[in-house]
Order: structure tokens, then sequence, then C-alpha cells
């Protein structure tokens, strides 16, 4: 279905590791190409081109001033997983941007918050047919208690690189 781009190629090979190994090879990996998630603690725990689930554990440095998780790193981890399911699926000849972000925050996040992505087989085939187009990528986050806490919903656009 989905024909495989650098992203998805070296995401293969860390599958190829040890089972324990792979989300912290992941998530080095990934925290390279975006700092700002490396250096928040974002954790890639599942990355394939149908679904993303990352982590982000509570720690001070993105807490609020009540003691959970800041709301932009709810934000990052919705962002980051919704991004990197949607990059496994773009072709290298084109280019992934952010175009909206909504998020609702449902209930305060106890501890370490999860958030997975997922897209259809249909979103996938359109990324690797259209030379350009958006897709709207849910994203559902959960605390550590499995409570919903934030619902989101970015749009990804994509287009052919400049030559």
């Amino acid at each position: 279905m989905s024909k495989p781009n650098k992203l998805s190629k070296t995401m293969a090979k860390v599958d190829l590791l040890p089972a324990g190994w792979r989300a912290g090879a992941r998530s080095f990996m990934l925290g390279k190409i975006i700092p700002y998630a490396g250096t928040s603690g974002v954790r890639f725990e599942v990355l394939t081109p149908e679904t993303c689930t990352v982590t982000i554990r509570y720690r001070r440095k993105v807490g609020n001033h009540i003691g959970t998780l800041h709301a932009a790193a709810m934000a990052l981890a919705a962002e980051s997983a919704t991004g990197f399911v949607a990059a496994m699926n773009v072709p290298d000849n084109k280019v992934l941007v952010i175009k909206t972000m909504e998020l609702n925050y449902l209930k305060r996040t106890k501890g370490t918050l999860t958030a997975t992505a997922t897209l259809s087989a249909a979103e996938r085939q359109r990324m690797i047919d259209e030379p350009k187009g958006e897709v709207l990528v849910p994203c559902t986050l959960s605390d550590e208690t499995g409570t919903e806490s934030v619902s989101a919903n970015m749009t990804w656009a994509w287009t052919e690189k400049r030559k």
C-alpha cells in the first residue's frame, strides 16, 4: 500500500532491535529530528504508517503551576503523534507542515500522558497519490489512569518540494 520513505525505512531498521530497546532508540533518533520533542522528553512508543503513540512523563520542567503537565506539553504530544504518523506516509519528494491545531482540554492530567494518532488506509494513499493536499489527524490523549484528558485534531498539509 504505502510507498516507503526515508523515515519509514529507518523505523523498519529500529524495529529489528530487541523489543526493550526500540522505544528508546526511536525517541533518541526522532528527538534529533525535532529537538524540542527530545528536550521535552517525548517518548515514541509505537510508530508505524498507521499509528503513532507517544508518551510524555510529568516532570517539573514540563509542568504547570497546579502540578500537572503544561498545556503546551500536551499540545506537543498531540503534534508529535499526528505529525510523525503523517510523516511515515509522505513521499520523500513532498514536504509536510502543520496547518491547524485544535485541542480540547477535558480533565486534569494525572502523571504520564499518552497520545495516540491514527491514519486510515484511504488517507495514507491520498498522501502518496496527490501532489498536494491536507489531512485531518485525530489524536486521543489519556493520562496514567486511562482517563481521556485531551482530544485533539491536527490538520497536516503536504506539497511537492521546490526544486
